[in-house]
């Protein structure tokens, strides 16, 4: 029986929430790398709130994903075949390989993973992207000194649980915003935050008044809406506010009108920047010698949400990324 590459192509352009008919999942004959490439048997693929925007076709950072193409992913897995000077089989490596059984590469933008260190898939959690977009945002873009408060979106998530972390390592006092009970609890038990407010309570605003009551100094944005709304009204003079992500609105279908309230940017002179992780790509290894110095210390915990079902299962897992379905980073086992 010969083997196969299963794949998860983009068929349509999603509207609102994905669907299984948003895409094509089959079996394709498998390719063999070709002079100068080499072939990996993915066993993770990383799921991100940046795919949904991937698929618009609209302008953004990246081209979108095109019409027919594997869909676009970070994964990580093993060399099994190799015409590359610089990858052998065996080899665990992670990259843009996108969602499906294995992958073609020439070795670009493609990283090794030392398993000694960490398994192979927190090099597609805490020790891949998702870190390193959280040590950049918080350290270059939202500046934190210490014994100033910090807020984060989504504190439970991929990213969120380790700005949380990392500005507990630097002094300050951490506050997560979670939908729920249950992930509140555990981003102060299990991730050593000062607080956590449940924006699902129905009473954000004062419950964040509460637990920041000298203000907020810099506050991590991965939600927008609502939620922004309410971090800009008691947001500290000169406060700033790296925006990572705003995933409120990835699968709306109309605007949202918050924040209304953005003359707070003016009156308290604040400093709002968006970022890409890839503005930092020169600078990628300082951030994962920090992170591994930090999770040798046992000073960060990187959660992990490992998922089974293989690509078939791409769709629907992809969507506990926006129904609040996860705990920590997302990650689909092949």
């Amino acid at each position: 029986m010969s083997i196969t590459n299963r794949t998860v192509r983009l068929a349509r352009r999603p509207v609102g929430m994905v669907t299984a008919e948003d895409f094509t999942i089959a079996d394709e004959a498998l390719e063999e790398p070709g002079e100068g490439q080499f072939r990996v048997r993915l066993d993770y693929v990383s799921l991100d709130p940046a795919m949904r925007g991937w698929m618009n076709d609209a302008k953004s950072y990246v081209r979108p994903v095109r019409l027919g193409e594997v869909m676009r992913a970070y994964a990580a897995g093993i060399v099994d075949v190799s015409n590359h000077p610089d990858f052998k089989p065996g080899d665990a490596v992670t990259g843009l390989f996108g969602v499906q059984r294995y992958a073609i590469s020439d070795g670009r933008a493609v990283a090794r993973a030392d398993t000694k260190i960490a398994p192979l898939q927190t090099w597609i959690g805490g020790l891949g992207m998702p870190g390193v977009t959280a040590y950049f945002g918080l350290l270059d873009v939202g500046k934190p000194k210490a014994g100033e408060t910090v807020v984060v979106s989504a504190a439970s998530g991929a990213v969120g649980a380790i700005v949380g972390q990392i500005a507990k390592v630097l002094g300050c006092r951490a506050v997560g915003i979670a939908g729920g009970p249950e992930k509140c609890r555990r981003v102060v038990e299990e991730y050593g935050f000062d607080a956590c407010v449940d924006y699902k309570g129905g009473a954000l605003a004062e419950d964040l008044r509460a637990a920041c009551p000298d203000g907020i100094d810099v506050y991590y944005e991965n939600v927008g809406g609502e939620v922004l709304e309410a971090v800009l009204g008691q947001m500290n003079t000169f406060g700033r506010i790296p925006v990572c992500g705003m995933i409120s609105g990835y699968n709306a279908t109309e605007p949202s009108p918050a924040p209304r309230n953005l003359r707070s940017v003016l009156v308290n002179r604040l400093t709002m920047r968006g970022f890409i992780v890839f503005d930092f790509a020169e600078r990628y290894e300082e951030a994962i010698t920090a992170l591994t110095m930090w999770l040798g210390e046992g000073r960060l915990k990187m959660p992990e949400d490992i998922r089974e079902g293989g690509v078939d299962a791409y769709p629907d897992v992809l969507n506990l990324l926006f129904t609040g379905g996860n705990q920590g980073k997302l990650i689909l086992k092949l």
